[in-house]
């Protein structure tokens, strides 16, 4: 199951992508990852959840985004669910429109697993079909 949050800047995207992990973490079947564009949000974060920080790994576009998500899959077997915060800042682009192929991509990729992305935009910018958003 793929769900993106979008919402412009200061509408409490990360906070509530937050507060998901952690509600999640004690209930999760598997192992829940945390993905962020910088570590500022580490130790908000409950502990049982892996947190990455995204810099570390140089990703500069979505192709490359997918082949790190592969990567984790491959790692790990338990792997239940992935929140990603500061996506666009991840993959190293604006433009909301040209997502559309990415987000076919992953959910075929993550089929068997809930992954949970925030974006900054605007929700009328988000290319179609919108089936993926949150409210």
């Amino acid at each position: 199951m793929l769900k993106i949050l979008v919402g412009k800047k200061g509408v409490g995207k990360t906070k509530r992508i937050i507060q998901m992990a952690n509600e999640a973490a004690g209930g999760a079947k598997g192992n829940v990852v945390f993905i962020d564009d910088d570590n500022r949000y580490m130790y908000e974060i409950k502990r049982p959840i892996r947190f990455i920080d995204a810099s570390e790994y140089k990703l500069d576009s979505a192709p490359m985004f997918l082949g790190f998500i592969a990567g984790l899959m491959a790692n790990d077997y338990d792997l239940d669910t992935l929140y990603i915060d500061g996506f666009l800042k991840i993959i190293g682009t604006e433009q909301l429109d040209e997502l559309e192929t990415f987000f076919k991509r992953l959910e075929k990729l993550t089929k068997d697993l809930n992954v949970i992305i925030s974006i900054k935009g605007d929700p009328g910018d988000m290319p179609r079909p919108q089936k993926y958003l949150m409210d």
